[in-house]
């Protein structure tokens, strides 16, 4: 009986053992190694949102958040395609990322404070600019927030977007009446049926209302934004390397489309003098290696998704049937936001 004990405890001792030494290795291994191990990125994006993330009949993804991840996955493997995407819903955005069921999330949830500290993950940097917004019929004559006067609008109850609103129309002096509903499809819903002249969201949402009118084109979204969301890939915490890889992925798309580089001039640029575009095509410097990627990385991205102003269009351009004007995502040298380190 005793030995039984005995060698029952020595065995459970060793399992305890082995499991701690396993959990080590598990624990040591990077988020490269780990998704190099695995053959492809995971990649957590927003559930389908229209420009963001969309599926076809065949069941392929696309959007925005879609390319971001593809992007990526060209930095570690040199290939787009090497990727599974999984759309989260608005409750399950961060635990998928702490858990390691995805390396990478993409998803619109604006960055915050609490966000970025509380939940053992890290915002890279910002890849779309957005904030609450008005969307309004042309037939309206309005192309200025400020013109907007005695006039109903949809918006969401309670909340941060509902006390925007009326603090905007409060500061302007000027007069509305609230059309208040639960749930962001029952504003599109309520707009369709003219049940008020305008609509106010963030206008990534707005955008995705706009996309499944009759007549998208026919709606316009007023450039006036009250209230700032900064919107970018987020990273579990712990992993600098990991950080940095999709930080200057993200940077990388910004720089080619400042220096001019895009998927379809990539080869004959890569002639050029300019110091910077040999940098970023790796003939100039290897800047690859210390991220643990090829010194071509930042080539592979561009020949296969494009620069940030080829994502942007693809998604959001005119060929859309929606198009939507960049705005603050402007390059900062046009009069918009978007600022990348230069590669040196």
């Amino acid at each position: 009986m005793n030995w039984f004990r005995l060698k029952s405890g020595g065995r459970l001792l060793l399992l305890s053992v082995l499991a701690v030494l396993v959990g080590t290795v598990m624990a040591s291994a990077t988020t490269l190694e780990t998704v190099r191990q695995r053959g492809f990125l995971v990649c957590g994006a927003t559930a389908a949102l229209p420009g963001f993330a969309q599926q076809d009949d065949k069941g392929r993804w696309s959007g925005f958040d879609v390319d971001l991840c593809r992007a990526i996955a060209a930095a570690v493997f040199g290939n787009p395609d090497q990727i599974e995407f999984r759309p989260l819903r608005g409750e399950s955005r961060f635990a998928p990322l702490q858990t390691g069921a995805v390396d990478v999330l993409t998803r619109d949830a604006p960055w915050t404070q609490k966000r970025d500290t509380a939940f053992e993950t890290s915002y890279v940097a910002t890849a779309f600019f957005d904030g609450q917004a008005f969307m309004v019929p042309q037939s309206l004559g309005a192309v200025s927030a400020y013109e907007l006067d005695n006039i109903s609008i949809c918006v969401l109850d309670g909340g941060d977007e509902l006390a925007r609103l009326q603090e905007f129309f409060f500061a302007n002096q000027a007069t509305y009446t609230e059309e208040l509903y639960e749930d962001v499809a029952d504003l599109g819903v309520a707009y369709r049926a003219g049940r008020c002249q305008a609509v106010s969201a963030p206008a990534r949402q707005l955008q995705a209302i706009r996309r499944d009118l009759p007549e998208p084109n026919a709606n316009r979204i007023l450039p006036e934004r009250i209230s700032k969301e900064l919107l970018g890939p987020v990273v579990r915490e712990g992993d600098d390397q990991w950080f940095n890889i999709v930080q200057w992925t993200l940077f990388t798309l910004i720089n080619a489309e400042e220096v001019g580089l895009t998927s379809l001039n990539l080869d004959s640029l890569s002639a050029a003098r300019t110091a910077a575009i040999k940098r970023i095509l790796g003939e100039d410097g290897d800047y690859g290696t210390p991220l643990g990627l090829s010194p071509k990385f930042m080539s592979d991205i561009i020949r296969t998704v494009g620069n940030y102003g080829e994502i942007y269009d693809r998604n959001f351009g005119p060929q859309t049937g929606a198009s939507l004007l960049r705005g603050q995502n402007a390059l900062w040298s046009n009069g918009g936001l978007l600022y990348a380190p230069p590669v040196e």
